[in-house]
């Protein structure tokens, strides 16, 4: 599945024949979110030939319910379908850092994920929105929220945190305007930012859970008691590809 298809930057139906091919070759295991936010920076957007005026706020229910509507099992009187895609009913989640999607989500009555492994200001209150206004659908009678988390897990709390500055470095690089590839670890981050630097990084990665299989274990269910999130969704920006293969690894045996 996606943890998110920016679905502006995309005809509704172009992903609707992507993720319907995905569910021909893999019945039942696949799922589908959606943002709207651009997930980019200017000069992507115009090579995506998207406006740089819109939000995406406007087209974007309309656009979500278009996408439902190919993927939904076949109208008689359909004048455009998705082949392949037409009648595989992939699951739909919205995706969203504020609290627009969280309303959007609670009003079409779909799965919500929060972004919160980057932009953790708003999760609760965008928690709290979507479960107390959610309008149950047929295929969604309950609300299900899905947390997003960085996670890293290696044998030892220190290498973890080690591991963890390649993530601190991306972020760093954000705030300063700078982007590209994930860079490699270092043995502190001491002299790389200001003390304003490091708390704005901070404050964007607060929602991350780097140590030991027994640290994480416990940020797990501290998180999961804290959100009652039905589900996690993982980002782990290791840098060392087999490094980051174990951290899942790791992750998947607590």
């Amino acid at each position: 599945g996606a943890g998110g298809i920016m679905l502006p930057n995309h005809a509704p139906l172009t992903i609707a024949e992507q993720f319907g091919t995905l569910a021909e070759l893999f019945p039942g295991r696949i799922d589908l979110g959606l943002g709207r936010a651009p997930g980019t920076d200017r000069p992507t957007m115009r090579a995506l030939r998207r406006s740089l005026e819109s939000s995406g706020e406007d087209s974007f229910p309309n656009d979500v319910l278009e996408l439902q509507g190919y993927l939904a099992p076949e109208a008689d009187n359909a004048v455009v379908r998705a082949v392949p895609g037409q009648g595989t009913e992939v699951p739909i989640w919205l995706l969203g850092s504020s609290l627009y999607s969280a309303q959007l989500s609670a009003y079409l009555g779909l799965p919500f994920a929060f972004a919160s492994h980057f932009a953790p200001e708003m999760l609760m209150q965008a928690l709290q929105i979507y479960r107390s206004t959610y309008k149950p659908s047929a295929r969604h009678p309950k609300p299900h929220a899905m947390v997003g988390l960085n996670i890293i897990v290696a044998p030892t709390d220190e290498e973890a945190q080690f591991l963890f500055t390649s993530s601190q470095q991306r972020f760093l690089g954000m705030v300063r305007g700078r982007r590209g590839k994930l860079p490699p670890p270092v043995a502190s981050m001491t002299g790389l930012w200001s003390p304003a630097e490091a708390t704005q990084v901070e404050r964007m990665l607060r929602e991350s859970i780097v140590g030991s299989p027994q640290t994480v274990r416990a940020g797990l269910a501290e998180t999961r008691e804290r959100t009652q999130a039905d589900e996690f969704i993982v980002a782990c920006a290791v840098h060392d590809h087999a490094l980051r293969r174990r951290s899942y690894e790791l992750l998947a045996g607590l």
